[in-house]
């Protein structure tokens, strides 16, 4: 009986061993998997399969990652690994075109040579030791480094490994176009006023650094078609010729951002420097409105949750923005960080059939669109009587679909000629009146004294975009000024160039989105894999609101018994108190007994709000580890238990 219960076991084992084996060299040959997580971590976006569809030639993927340093922190091996799982997705998808090259670098080997040389910095631990974690893309000659592929940009991972991978197969720099009124690209000043040069616009100088960056006219002549990406910046005064140029651009599949204002804080003449700024609007009015959206450039936005200043400082129409007003899923305003926007507008209406709106940039709740005429109220003046409109307004938004054209009729006629006082009283006049008949014999014809102008060619009107498109419309144009973007120092003759926010970087990202391939475009942020204890923080969330409604009812407190206090110390001194002594009086007393006491009820509130907040956290966070660690064992124990009471019923059968 025990031979053949051994015989059994040993065959059973030898065809385990024999399946597994099967089954590795199945998976080796036909790679295959199922992506069972929540935030589909390991599946590829159809923006980047599109991507990887048009490579003409093979690309490289040189991985670097110390994964056998023994003192890396064991969070970052772990998301190095899914760094490393998801480049496999990259191969996988691309059907042999992209191979991945994994190396692990030590200090001070041919390997961490090799990294420096593909541009990945090595980056240092609390100890002092280095570790690598970044990649190199290469296609030919042309190479792209993700220098350091840190775990705060996780959610961004795919879209900075496929923009990388479009970046090396472009064969020239795309050609980005900048139409403004304003001297972005600098100036040579005005010496005969006293008004020096001005440089060019840092803006300008970051985009020159991956683009080939042109100036636009706004003469209403046709755009050049090598310009790909057109960024027209505070269209203030704009033509109808102009704006006819910028919607047969978008008709022809340009991709267009445009800064448009109800109050351009920064745009001021040369010879009014050191005047109050007038706050010129901007607007593509014609266009918007083909669009099905609007900009009122006599209102300006004024939130009173995202202003900047308290007090009597406070300006609700200078607007701090952070993560809350953005677009989490979109590549261009995911993980940008703080930015500043000074006297805004705010978009309204609907797009019309056959275009879809996404905001990317929103207002608070507690914001409304008041007169730009009172934009630059601050403290009370600013916030008395302020009503918010209970809805979060758009403050940047970005339209796709297939455009129809603003002008139907095609391209507007030019303007005529102004004519002046004298034209129209020589116009009057009879030939010849003003010259000796024998000099106006002599004098020459019109015909031959000008010879006509030939007639200007344009490019055949287009009524409607062939494909769908996108464009994003932002209702300021001040934030990507140098005075609101960045600072800048002179350091023993040089000029250093510090961002003090994520303005820059907000427009950056959209010309990157653009400018790369349009598959670029449809790519929306993955979901990061640490997932944080949402509950706990919301709880969190709770009792801070709490902490801090208690903490103003203690200031409010304080503030309304101080100014008891300051009415009584007005009325006349208690009976036999010396002129300017400290001597409270009864009445003084009493308030400052009761203010203590308030206040003593407000602190044993505040210490029962942290211990209940505590109990809580602890006991949701004390669960939470009794199922993480519990529960697959005890499901185990049951399956096990369970398997040997249906065995003992069978034997008993």
């Amino acid at each position: 009986m025990l031979n053949r219960l051994y015989r059994n076991s040993f065959v059973v084992l030898a065809l385990a061993v024999a399946s597994l084996v099967a089954i590795n060299v199945l998976a080796y040959f036909y790679y295959s998997r199922v992506d069972l997580t929540q935030a589909k971590s390991y599946t590829l976006s159809e923006g980047t399969r599109d991507v990887l569809k048009k490579l003409q030639a093979p690309v490289t993927i040189r991985f670097y990652f110390s994964q056998s340093e023994a003192g890396m922190p064991l969070v970052l091996k772990g998301y190095g690994r899914r760094v490393q799982d998801l480049l496999l997705e990259y191969r996988n998808a691309s059907g042999g075109k992209v191979s991945i090259e994994t190396s692990d670098p030590q200090p001070d080997s041919d390997l961490e040579e090799t990294a420096t040389l593909d541009g990945v910095q090595a980056q240092s631990l609390d100890n002092g030791d280095r570790f690598y974690l970044g990649l190199a893309v290469k296609q030919g000659d042309r190479k792209a480094a993700m220098s350091n592929i840190a775990m705060d940009r996780e959610r961004l991972l795919e879209y900075d490994i496929t923009r990388a991978i479009a970046s090396v197969t472009e064969k020239e720099k795309t050609v980005l176009g900048v139409m403004s009124p304003m001297p972005v690209f600098g100036n040579s000043g005005f010496p005969m006023m006293g008004v020096p040069p001005s440089p060019k616009q840092v803006f300008i100088s970051e985009l020159e650094r991956d683009y080939k960056v042109v100036q636009v006219p706004m003469d209403g002549k046709d755009i050049d078609p090598k310009v790909k990406v057109l960024l027209v910046h505070h269209p203030r005064g704009i033509t109808e010729q102009a704006e006819y140029t910028i919607d047969q651009f978008v008709m022809r599949g340009g991709k267009l951002i445009a800064l448009l204002d109800p109050f351009a804080f920064f745009d001021v003449a040369p010879g009014q420097r050191g005047m109050e700024p007038t706050g010129v609007p901007s607007n593509l009015e014609k266009l918007t409105k083909s669009w099905g959206v609007s900009l009122d450039t006599t209102k300006m936005l004024s939130d009173m949750q995202y202003m900047v200043g308290k007090g009597p400082s406070a300006l609700p129409t200078l607007l701090s923005l952070n993560d809350s007003a953005y677009d989490q899923t979109d590549v261009a305003t995911a993980r940008l960080g703080g930015t500043l926007f000074p006297f805004i507008g705010a978009f309204s209406g609907q797009p019309v059939a056959g275009l879809k709106q996404e905001i990317l940039m929103h207002s608070s709740k507690y914001s409304a669109l008041i007169e730009a005429a009172r934009g630059q109220d601050r403290g009370d003046k600013a916030t008395a009587g302020f009503k918010p409109a209970g809805q979060e307004l758009p403050i940047a938004i970005r339209l796709q679909g297939k455009f129809k054209t603003a002008f139907p009729d095609g391209r507007p006629p030019k303007p005529k000629p102004e004519t002046k006082p004298e034209d129209e009283a020589a116009k009057d006049k009879p030939a010849g009146d003003d010259k000796p008949a024998a000099e106006a014999a002599a004098a020459p014809t019109d015909a031959a004294k000008k010879p006509e102008e030939a007639p200007e060619v344009f490019a055949p009107h287009i009524a409607q975009g062939t494909a769908d498109n996108s464009l994003v419309l932002i209702a300021d144009t001040d934030f990507i000024n140098d005075g609101a973007a960045v600072q800048i120092q002179d350091v023993l003759g040089q000029r250093l160039v510090y961002p003090i926010n994520g303005n820059l970087a907000f427009v950056q990202a959209l010309v990157d989105q653009y400018a790369g391939d349009a598959a670029l475009i449809s790519l929306r942020t993955r979901q990061s894999a640490t997932r944080p204890f949402t509950v706990i923080k919301e709880m969190e969330t709770r009792a801070q609101q709490a902490y801090t409604e208690k903490i103003k009812d203690i200031q409010d407190s304080l503030q309304a018994t101080q100014e008891k206090l300051q009415a009584l110390q007005k009325t006349a001194p208690a009976p036999g108190a010396a002129a300017g002594a400290a001597i409270l009086t009864k009445e003084q007393q009493a308030e400052v007994d009761r203010f203590r006491k308030v206040a003593a009820e407000k602190r044993r509130e505040l210490k029962e709000v942290r211990k209940d907040l505590r109990a809580d956290s602890e006991a949701l966070q004390f669960w939470i580890k009794v199922l993480n660690i519990a529960l697959i064992p005890a499901l185990l124990v049951v399956l096990a238990f369970g398997l040997m009471m249906y065995r003992r019923r069978g034997k008993v059968a």
